[in-house]
């Protein structure tokens, strides 16, 4: 009885994020992850470079103890470097079995988009697509939703474990 109760707990808990997705901008493109990989958000902070890293994973920092490796997700969509100001964050988020934390220009905020406001994306670019999940349209605006889980591949994820104590 106790058991089912806490499975239903779980999924209650899941089903309130279902449709969730915490906003954020890079430059003037608004994108989206699930809210449920989302752990935590933090400002900018020192990074620690690690040598023979791809070029965006900035680094390491080390969060209340944890050492979190950090990708910069302008350079992952290969977009133009921008320097870092007190509007840049660290979204923190669980991929597959480690947490990494992405570097976003600025927060936007957590929004709600209902499964029938999400639409594939173009079959335009079939290599720049393997990031984006769906297009959310919230109003006139459209969001990228972001696939989470495509966001690394294997290798890397096998190079950052090691730093997932």
């Amino acid at each position: 009885m106790k058991e089912n109760a806490v499975h239903d707990l779980f999924e209650e808990e899941e089903d309130t994020q279902k449709g969730k997705f915490l906003t954020f901008a890079l430059g003037n493109e608004s994108y989206g992850i699930e809210i449920l990989y989302v752990t935590e958000i933090v400002g900018i902070q020192p990074i620690t470079e690690v040598p023979e890293l791809p070029e965006y994973i900035k680094g390491i920092i080390n969060l209340r103890g944890k050492i979190i490796p950090v990708m910069d997700v302008r350079l992952r969509f290969k977009k133009s470097p921008f320097d870092y100001n007190d509007r840049t964050c660290i979204i923190v988020v669980d991929i597959q079995e480690i947490s990494i934390g992405m570097i976003v220009d600025t927060v936007a905020e957590v929004l709600s988009i209902p499964e029938q406001e999400i639409v594939p994306p173009p079959d335009i670019n079939k290599s720049g697509k393997k990031y984006i999940k769906g297009i959310g349209k919230t109003g006139s605006d459209v969001t990228l939703i972001l696939d989470c889980e495509k966001l690394l591949d294997e290798e890397e994820v096998e190079a950052l474990i090691k730093f997932d104590n």
